[in-house]
């Protein structure tokens, strides 16, 4: 069963509150006794001093019976000071004065005279008397000639003194009560006012949120970035730092510092949603919203969701090299049925040797590269490619061929057909599309060999080369040396997949500009990068 935070809070600041005010009050308590004791004695030894100096009492020593005068006298004083007793004695502690005028004339109770009567002292006392406990302040008294002729013994009952204790005690229990209701009242306020900043929530409510929101982040292909008022990141998730390369803890850091060309500070100024904004963040095409946070009509951050269009582009031409490939498969399909219906035509006229002449002319043609592609290049992914880049080549009247030093082994299982049409499908397509547009020889050579660590794919074109600021911008997305739209993708795509790979490529120009090199190194085996 779990507690609310709201009682957890009550039972806290209850339990606090009693502890700090039972402990402050058996303190107090037994200070304040100390204090009216001493403050009591002081006063019975004040009292009884003053008594002692009296010069009716001193001369009423002299006298037959100074029971007669001591007796009203320091009645008086007692109702004055609210003594409980003042009794006046001899040298032989026999009393000339006491509350109760029937002990007059009896010797003193409690056996704590001495001092006085023999050392002269002033002092205070605890003693049983005949009235019972009771705190005494002692004095001698003095004749002229300083020789001690008697005592003052001034009283308070121990049962008055704590009912005095007792009496402030209780005044002070009652502030303490009302401390300990306000305390109470201000748990309770103190608790709703928590539960509102938390929307009602309770800590394992808000616990469980959070972990929810930490699985949903790092989940969603989605990048998410929130900023607060001052334009903060607080919040930044695994595809967020994919996306944008990120690799240190960017929480708390300006959103400028880490994007530079944010907008996210137009929509903190204007409150208002922007849905399905293209930018390009760290070289990639992105699709952004943007929303604002409000509380309280004010705006305190700002949450942006951000998706790679890169992705979507790169799919997209994934798809399309596949489909290019399926329509090269299906050209060089078309391109036997031709040759077949001229063989059928050329043995119907009974040009028999002509026919023998051109099945000859076309093995000897397709014998090397097929030796060469069947037999050295043994991964049926590349294979594949290849044969559909030879029939397209054939149909628009390229001279196609693979170089007879290439050998490669099956492709580790990390080099995937997506990655390898990306690849090879937009290389040797912009090879073709060199030499088709240039007016010398049309020629595109590919080779490839997985010899050393690096599995390399090299394709060559006799077409017009690549300028060196044409191969600094090559690469990026939207560039294009060829006219016309949606252009400038296929070689991005190209760069990010080997990218993905861990590879890198190279361009080169031969024959004094005339032609284009790429070449392409992947390593067999990918590294972790940490």
């Amino acid at each position: 069963m779990r507690v609310s935070l709201q009682t957890k809070l009550l039972v806290l600041i209850i339990s606090l509150l009693l502890f700090v005010i039972v402990f402050l009050t058996v303190i107090f308590s037994y200070f304040e006794s100390k204090q009216t004791e001493q403050n009591m004695g002081q006063l019975a030894l004040q009292v009884a001093t003053t008594v002692s100096f009296m010069p009716e009492i001193q001369e009423a020593f002299e006298l037959e019976d100074p029971a007669e005068v001591i007796q009203p006298i320091v009645e008086q004083i007692r109702e004055e000071v609210g003594a409980e007793f003042i009794i006046v004695g001899n040298k032989n502690s026999i009393r000339y004065s006491h509350p109760q005028e029937w002990k007059i004339g009896k010797k003193m109770v409690g056996g704590d005279n001495d001092q006085a009567l023999i050392d002269g002292e002033y002092y205070t006392s605890k003693a049983i008397g005949s009235l019972g406990p009771s705190l005494r302040g002692k004095a001698p008294i003095f004749d002229s000639e300083g020789n001690i002729i008697g005592i003052v013994s001034v009283g308070f009952m121990q049962e008055d003194i704590r009912a005095v204790i007792s009496n402030r005690l209780i005044k002070y229990s009652i502030i303490a009560f009302f401390v300990l209701i306000l305390g109470i009242g201000g748990g309770i306020l103190l608790a709703k006012n928590i539960r509102r900043d938390i929307l009602g929530l309770e800590p394992h409510q808000i616990a469980s949120l959070y972990r929810e929101r930490n699985a949903i982040l790092y989940s969603i292909k989605e990048g998410i970035i929130a900023v607060d008022e001052h334009g903060k990141i607080t919040l930044m998730n695994n595809t967020a730092k994919s996306i944008l390369g990120i690799r240190d803890n960017s929480i708390n850091q300006p959103i400028e510092e880490v994007i530079p060309n944010t907008e996210m500070y137009r929509v903190l100024q204007s409150g208002l949603l922007e849905s399905d904004r293209e930018m390009i963040l760290k070289d990639r095409v992105v699709i952004v919203n943007r929303t604002p946070i409000i509380e309280k009509d004010r705006i305190v951050g700002v949450v942006a969701s951000f998706r790679d269009k890169t992705d979507i582009t790169k799919m997209v031409n994934t798809l399309s090299e596949v489909r290019k490939y399926s329509e090269d498969l299906r050209a060089q399909t078309h391109e036997f049925t031709n040759k077949l219906y001229a063989l059928s035509g050329l043995l119907q006229l009974g040009e028999y040797q002509e026919a023998i002449d051109f099945i000859q002319m076309e093995s000897s043609n397709q014998q090397v590269q097929s030796r060469i592609l069947f037999e050295q290049i043994h991964d049926h992914k590349v294979q594949a490619i290849l044969l559909g880049k030879i029939g397209k080549a054939s149909e628009h009247k390229i001279s196609f061929t693979i170089d007879p030093n290439s050998f490669l082994k099956p492709l580790p299982k990390h080099v995937d057909l997506s990655k390898l049409i990306t690849i090879l499908g937009n290389i040797i397509d912009n090879a073709f599309e060199e030499v088709i547009k240039s007016h010398g020889k049309k020629e595109v050579t590919f080779f490839t060999t997985d010899i050393g660590n690096d599995i390399v794919f090299e394709v060559a074109d006799s077409g017009d080369g690549i300028d060196f600021e044409s191969q600094l911008d090559i690469f990026l997305v939207g560039f294009s040396t060829k006219k016309g739209k949606n252009r400038g993708f296929g070689l991005a795509s190209v760069k990010q997949a080997v990218t993905e790979l861990n590879g890198t490529i190279e361009i080169n120009n031969v024959n004094g500009g005339e032609g284009a090199v790429f070449s392409i190194f992947i390593p067999k085996e990918m590294k972790s990068v940490s």
